[in-house]
């Protein structure tokens, strides 16, 4: 007997897919992707955990946290704070709800 998998289309936000609350669903898409941003721009410069650490100036541990994709970790605020001292200039679009 085999089970049909039943796919639906994505509304762009995984975590309003998931079922989070649109506010908390556009919260975490910011934070995931500020979080994979941060690690490719680590990547990229192929900085060691302690060079990242340094350029980023947080612990080595804070910094395995973000490449290991700890989300739970890691406010907006501070992602905000990372990107902003590796050289990024984040900036918020916005735009009416459809």
């Amino acid at each position: 007997m085999s089970k049909e998998k039943k796919s639906k289309r994505s509304g762009g936000n995984v975590f309003a897919d998931l079922g989070f609350p649109p506010e908390e669903a556009m919260i975490l898409a910011m934070r995931a992707d500020l979080m994979s941003q941060l690690r490719l721009l680590i990547e990229k410069n192929k900085w060691t955990q302690q060079q990242a650490a340094a350029e980023l100036q947080i612990t080595q541990s804070r910094v395995s946290d973000l490449t290991r994709s700890k989300w739970e970790k890691f406010s907006l605020d501070m992602l905000l704070i990372l990107a902003a001292r590796a050289g990024l200039r984040p900036q918020i679009k916005l735009a009416r709800a459809a």
